[in-house]
């Protein structure tokens, strides 16, 4: 599964999801840490992985956009701002 794809960059339909992308991190990452490949392979799957990573990586910049948070003002009307998770 080549997870490099221009529909994907592009977010057309058919794309993979955030989901598929971090599966196949997930995979590379493991095929790479048995350390049984031939170096071309092993170069080749590092640079799909960092494909992966960049494409879960923009998924994740858009949903941040998206996600807003919906504030009463003081005279009763709804404003949005950018939802901010409390500090632990």
């Amino acid at each position: 599964m080549a997870v490099k794809d221009k529909d994907q960059e592009s977010g057309k339909p058919g794309a993979a999801s955030f989901e598929d992308n971090l599966r196949r991190l997930e995979e590379i990452v493991h095929r790479l840490e048995e350390g049984n490949l031939a170096l071309e392979e092993s170069l080749r799957l590092y640079e799909e992985g960092i494909e992966a990573f960049r494409n879960c990586q923009k998924m994740l910049d858009e949903a941040d956009l998206k996600v807003r948070k919906l504030v009463q003002t003081a005279e009763g009307e709804l404003r949005e701002e950018p939802f901010e998770p409390p500090l632990q």
